[in-house]
């Protein structure tokens, strides 16, 4: 038994490589191999070059930490992470924050300390200057001991300068250089004193730290990704009350979403390709399938089973797949790395070396693209009856089409997690998609029904083409459907894609706010809005905003324990930032409930962001209570809006309607955009305010911009394979029915037609596709586009008539180029020998 289970494989095996080269030489699965290695190099290409810029990111948006990672606690025992790192790959850093107050010639001031450790910080780097609001230098290293680095504000404040020594603690320092940027200041923006840097071993000698003293330990990571997040697995049961992890995305609101949509981007152009190139190989297949039959047929009569076809044929599928899956990750591998060297001072100026996953999802996607687009029109070859080596006109029985579609949708849906990691977002464009496909279907069906109409009301060459469509109901709608789609694709990247990555730049515009200021009393007010308007700052709006902690929900007691995500937690345990305001701000929208009215003034409602409202499992119409300088309050939710976090603007999580909070003691807040001259005046404002914080967050602001500027280069560049992708499309359609053409053409000619008449048959046959399916690619590309725009990117989306219009004329020209050039051997091929190869 098992001897013979040898043989039926042995068999399976040797026969399906001799079908594939059998199948080669005859140029049968020609087609077939050349879509399925464009489809896998421009997968593995997006997939390498993708892998590698979201790493890069990865990496230089960990600047904004200091690290790829840090655990942060108010207890030092968190320091004992930084023995168990130093055995593992990763770099470790730590640093020490505090406020404590320093003393120079004049009086004390309080300020906010940091000690570092030496290798500060793991990401990025400090950047100083000599002066204060001058030029900055980027720099490696940290203070040196006895040596501090501190805010240009608190050298006002102090009424010293740059070579003076002051005291902190029990020791002396000299003010050696003004910090101009700290990587990790992200996470605590808006902490209110001057900013002092001193080096970690000067701690000691301070004498600063004794019993109950209010010390934020942070212990810094960084190393390889996987080493990094398999870090972070062991950490999760390990850590001890009141220790956190933070990660890149939980820094900063700003850079999570400019990071979010950067992943959306690239998942976006990866994943048009894997479905082009579904279209593409399904297309293929259906014709290799046809020119089959008699195969089947003769394997029948042979006494080969149905089950043994079904199985050579997926081997010699298999077979193909490998092959042509390899030489596909060969090539996306040399392409990315060519791109990557001609664009690595544009990109990064590093990029990391490519990982073997994309390599994985290549074989991965080659061999399910194959089997699962190429299998299902394949399974009618087991239903070829033996008759049919005699009598050619017997119909194979259909695959059942539920068995069919739903393979397909499986096939592409397991591609497109894989590729994307995005549910919502695979969910939408496969939606989208399968919609586009029907529509495209049934309205591509109902026209040519309708042309047909017309063929008796043109000329010769218009009646040939009309008559080739309407001859072929069925395979024209195909063709109308794959042109379409191939179409859309080159609408959707060369027109809208250009919309959509503008929008997103746009998010941050170069006048976005540059300069927070905090910590502003309310007496200060009017004095600090009327600086600003001296300066040509228009609409200088500052914010009031009071500290409160969250203690009920619902009435029950709000604790930590209660939640196992971590955000969750940290925010139970933190204090919220409560504010007032008449109208919903500009850059936020409403998405659940209704915003206060003039009657509702004075009334405890509460408007929450939907994330936080999210995290907290809070709804419209839940009331939270909040400890207000010892006093709780009960608020009812009333609305929940979105914020775009990365406008730069002033957002708070929570707010109240007016004649609320304005009891409690509050501080205000404003965020402004100056110019380089109008930067030079802000030492009067410190001088005036000495209690007001100065924040300059522009150098945070490029990083983001660079961000969007890179990423919005990398889906230009990636961009041109998913256009490759596309023209498979199109030249696999237009291959679809080169045996027939051939056949009708050889017909016609030997009844006297001439090869002018033909040509001009077949180019009015391909304007009038062309002008369908540009048309119907036009009006998808739009819709495809709108809906992106609305329910993944957030953009206002403008419709644009002109996308309509250069789909149709694109449409006309493309597609009758590529017709005539791809069918020209159909008029050059001997009428003789087509004739018998049909009959053959």
């Amino acid at each position: 038994m098992a001897e013979r289970h040898l043989h039926n494989l042995s068999f399976l095996w040797i026969n399906s490589w001799r079908m594939l080269w059998r199948d080669w030489r005859a140029r049968e699965l020609g087609i077939l191999a050349l879509g399925l290695v464009i489809a896998v190099t421009s997968i593995t290409a997006v997939g390498f070059f993708t892998d590698r810029i979201e790493r890069g990111l990865q990496e230089q948006s960990a600047e904004l930490l200091g690290g790829d990672l840090v655990i942060k606690s108010r207890n030092a025992s968190v320091l004992r992470y930084v023995d168990a790192v130093k055995e593992s790959p990763l770099d470790v850093a730590t640093t020490t924050q505090f406020r404590s107050v320093v003393l120079g010639e004049a009086q004390p001031h309080l300020v906010e300390v940091k000690a570092v450790s030496k290798n500060y910080p793991l990401r990025g780097t400090l950047r100083t200057s000599e002066t204060p609001f001058a030029g900055d230098t980027p720099t490696r290293a940290i203070p040196a001991p006895g040596d501090i680095w501190v805010d240009a504000r608190l050298l006002y404040l102090l009424n010293t300068e740059v070579g003076q020594t002051v005291s902190l603690g029990e020791k002396r320092f000299t003010l050696r250089k003004i910090l101009r940027y700290e990587p990790d200041r992200a996470g605590d923006l808006f902490s209110m004193a001057p900013r002092v840097l001193m080096n970690r071993d000067d701690l000691s000698a301070t004498g600063l730290l004794g019993q109950g003293s209010r010390v934020t330990y942070r212990v810094l990571i960084a190393g390889a990704p996987e080493h990094v997040e398999a870090y972070r697995s062991t950490l999760k049961g390990t850590l001890q009350p009141g220790e956190q992890i933070q990660s890149v995305e939980e820094g900063r609101p700003e850079l999570g979403t400019a990071l979010e949509r950067a992943r959306q981007f690239l998942g976006l152009a990866a994943l048009i390709s894997v479905l082009l190139a579904g279209v593409a190989i399904a297309t293929v297949a259906y014709r290799f399938t046809r020119r089959h039959l008699d195969t089947s047929a003769m394997l029948r009569c042979l006494g080969t089973t149905q089950t043994v076809i079904i199985r050579l044929f997926t081997l010699e599928m298999l077979w193909l797949a490998l092959l042509a899956s390899t030489l596909g990750c060969v090539l996306g591998l040399v392409t990315q790395q060519v791109i990557a060297q001609l664009l690595d001072q544009l990109l990064l100026v590093s990029l990391p070396a490519p990982s073997a996953r994309p390599l994985l999802l290549g074989y991965a996607t080659g061999i399910v693209l194959l089997l699962g687009f190429a299998l299902p029109p394949l399974l009618a070859l087991r239903r070829v009856p033996p008759l049919r080596v005699l009598r050619k006109d017997i119909v194979t029985p259909p695959v059942s089409n539920g068995l069919l579609y739903l393979a397909v949708l499986v096939c592409m849906a397991l591609l497109l997690y894989w590729q994307i990691g995005n549910v919502r977002l695979v969910s939408l464009v496969l939606a989208g998609m399968l919609g586009t496909l029907a529509v495209l279907a049934i309205v591509a069906y109902g026209m040519i029904r309708l042309l047909n109409r017309l063929r008796t009301r043109v000329g010769m060459a218009w009646r040939f083409g009309l008559s080739n469509l309407s001859r072929r109901p069925v395979t024209s709608m195909i063709q109308v459907v794959a042109f379409g789609l191939g179409l859309m694709v080159l609408l959707l990247l060369s027109t809208v894609r250009s919309d959509l990555l503008a929008n997103w730049q746009n998010s941050l515009p170069p006048d976005a706010p540059n300069h927070f200021v905090i910590n502003v009393q309310p007496d200060q007010v009017d004095g600090i809005r009327q600086f600003f308007s001296q300066l040509g700052v228009e609409n200088s709006r500052l914010y009031p905003m009071v500290r409160a902690r969250l203690v009920e929900i619902n009435g029950e007691p709000a604790r930590a324990d209660d939640y196992e995500d971590d955000r969750a937690r940290r925010m139970i345990t933190r204090e919220f930032n409560l504010s007032w305001a008449e109208v919903m701000q500009q850059d936020n929208t409403l998405i659940e409930g209704s915003w206060w009215t003039q009657e509702d003034h004075g009334k405890p409602l509460l408007s929450l962001e939907a994330g936080l409202a999210e995290t907290l499992g809070l709804e419209v119409g839940d009331v939270v209570s909040f400890n207000i300088n010892g006093t709780v309050t009960d608020f009812t939710v009333r609305n929940l809006r979105s914020v775009e976090w990365d406008s730069f603007n002033i957002n708070f999580f929570t707010v109240v309607p007016p004649g609320v909070l304005e009891q409690w003691p509050a501080n205000w807040l404003t965020s402004v955009y100056l110019e380089s001259e109008q930067r030079r005046h802000l030492a009067d404002l410190v001088r005036t305010y000495p209690n007001v914080t100065l924040i300059d967050v522009e150098t945070l602001m490029e990083r983001v911009r660079q961000i969007m500027d890179r990423v919005s280069l990398a889906v230009e560049f990636i961009f041109l394979f998913t256009i490759l992708a596309g023209l498979a499309v199109l030249y696999a359609a237009i291959q679809a029915n080169q045996d027939e053409r051939r056949f009708e053409n050889a017909v016609l000619r030997t009844l006297g037609a001439k090869k002018q008449t033909l040509l001009l048959g077949l180019f009015a046959e391909f304007v009038l596709l062309g002008a369908l399916s540009g048309l119907l690619a036009g009006l998808s590309a739009t819709s495809l586009a709108w809906l992106l725009a609305e329910r993944i990117f957030e953009f206002d989306y403008q419709f644009d008539p002109g996308v309509i219009l250069l789909g149709l004329v694109s449409g006309i020209v493309i597609v009758t180029i590529a017709g005539v050039l791809g069918t020209r051997r159909v008029l050059t091929h001997p009428p003789m020998e087509s004739l018998r190869e049909s009959a053959g």
